[in-house]
């Protein structure tokens, strides 16, 4: 029998502003045996792609990604909001569903030719992953899939990254 993820999401209406529907993963990361069987399930389908790092976006995507590669022993670089990273890095512009935000990736995040899974909690718009997914390829990464708990099929995210493999836990 399949573990329903569903169980562990929060909706909060009107949140950060009016008509937002939020979908709120905390319950799940606060249970161990739901945030474990998401953690284990996204790792599978990670490692069935031969992955070699793991890329997240700011924040969420931090804490779905981090215990993934910690599970299969890779690294992971995290993309950062603007002014959050040092060194030399490249950066990306992208809308949101409700506003508009840069993400950056340190420029030796990502070695040519290595086998990337980018991960976050939630498929919205695409902006934030389309965004992640520039980053990683701009520094000459392979981009092999993505993963989500959450998809909200309504926005559309998904067509903007139809050409990759995913996995999502939870479809609204």
């Amino acid at each position: 029998m399949a573990f329903d993820f569903s169980k562990y999401i929060d909706s909060y209406p009107d949140f950060p502003e009016k008509g937002i529907l939020y979908r709120d993963i905390s319950p799940l990361i606060e249970d161990g045996e739901a945030y474990q069987k998401a953690i284990d399930k996204i790792a599978e389908f990670a490692k069935s792609k031969k992955v070699d790092v793991i890329v997240g976006p700011e924040a969420r995507g931090f804490i779905v990604g981090c215990p993934v590669a910690y599970k299969l022993g890779i690294g992971f670089s995290p993309a950062r909001k603007k002014h959050k990273l040092p060194g030399e890095i490249i950066s990306a512009s992208y809308g949101l569903e409700y506003g508009k935000s840069t993400l950056c990736l340190r420029k030796n995040a990502i070695k040519p030719g290595q086998r990337v899974l980018v991960v976050d909690d939630l498929l919205a718009t695409g902006g934030t992953i389309g965004a992640t997914i520039n980053l990683v390829e701009r520094l000459g990464g392979k981009v092999v899939g993505t993963a989500f708990i959450i998809e909200l099929e309504a926005l559309k995210g998904r067509e903007k990254i139809a050409k990759y493999d995913n996995l999502t836990l939870v479809k609204y």
